[in-house]
């Protein structure tokens, strides 16, 4: 039997990392930097989380402080992250270099990154299986609270998920009132849409698109220090990430550049993601794997919509991925 209250706790799950993801390309994009690296910062601030919390359970000796085994891995990951939006800023923006070239490379030596340091530490543990496990720094990312169990579904569907799950929804709420509602907001937006005449108002581009490129790759690299510690269970496997990159990018256009509508988005996206599993093909593969195809399937069909109703609210920032020359304004 179909079990609604497991597949929607499980398409929440799978929703954060895609999450957290579609929220910082979203501020990204709106600037005008489109940031293909997406994927391979997930894959550093994964791998940088993991990295803190293996020296801190290493050096603690069992003994582990609560609040340190929270705290030491996501500043790993957000320094992780915030040097490879560095990297992309200073590349595409003061240099001005290609930016779909630019994200692509950084995708791929994100999972090199990742995989080459994962590597390192699963041989440092002397494992006899590809893998590193993180059970007790885990076990704080993912506790959830305390009176879901006592609630029935509805502890499982709302209350059931660690603190992560729930900082990534507020997170996406705060960055579309921001976007939407304040001046900050307006000022990225008018970057986004035309930096030369955000320019001659005063406002300083380079600094907007720095600030909005770290910050977003802070925020996506959440979700892969989300996908490990929480998800995963706080196991570390080389190339485990999958697709989850690709897909959080393509929810910025199917959510139209909108982080509080990717909130129910990314469930979808989980959902989909995750149906297969639950929809009885018997040992059919080939129906399985059609059922994987889901959430590409709802991504074009959503881009044809979106192209012909050909609304300018529903159409990507105007300066999308072109460099800003000032002396040509």
């Amino acid at each position: 039997m179909f079990d609604i209250a497991t597949f929607l706790s499980r398409a929440v799950v799978q929703s954060i990392p895609l999450l957290l993801g579609c929220t910082g390309e979203t501020i990204s994009e709106k600037s005008g930097s489109l940031n293909l690296g997406i994927p391979g910062v997930m894959y550093v601030g994964g791998i940088s989380g993991v990295i803190g919390a293996f020296l801190y359970e290493q050096s603690s000796g069992g003994n582990m402080n609560p609040v340190l085994a929270i705290l030491i891995p996501m500043l790993a990951c957000l320094i992780g992250s915030l040097l490879m939006g560095l990297l992309f800023s200073f590349l595409t923006i003061t240099l001005r270099v290609n930016q779909n070239v630019t994200g692509l490379a950084m995708t791929t030596f994100g999972v090199g990154f990742g995989n080459f340091f994962g590597g390192s530490l699963i041989k440092l543990t002397g494992s006899d299986v590809p893998s590193i496990a993180l059970s007790k720094t885990s076990h704080y990312f993912s506790k959830h609270l305390p009176f879901a169990d006592d609630l029935g579904w509805v502890g499982k569907i709302f209350f059931s998920y660690g603190f992560l799950a729930y900082a990534a929804i507020a997170i996406a709420v705060i960055t579309a009132f921001i976007l939407k509602r304040t001046r900050t907001g307006l000022q990225i937006r008018a970057i986004g849409e035309s930096p030369a005449t955000a320019d001659a108002a005063g406002i300083n581009i380079t600094k907007y698109k720095y600030l909005c490129v770290c910050i977003g790759c802070m925020i996506a690299g959440l979700g892969g220090l989300y996908y490990v510690m929480d998800y995963a269970s706080g196991v570390w496997s080389n190339d485990a990430f999958g697709d989850r990159g690709w897909l959080a990018i393509a929810l910025v256009i199917f959510t139209i550049w909108r982080p509080n509508i990717a909130i129910f988005a990314s469930i979808l996206f989980g959902g989909l993601y995750i149906l297969y599993l639950f929809v009885p093909t018997g040992s059919n593969l080939a129906v399985k794997e059609l059922y994987k195809m889901l959430p590409y399937i709802v991504t074009i069909i959503v881009l044809i919509i979106t192209g012909m109703r050909n609304k300018r609210e529903n159409q990507p920032p105007e300066s999308l991925g072109l460099p800003y020359f000032r002396e040509e304004r």
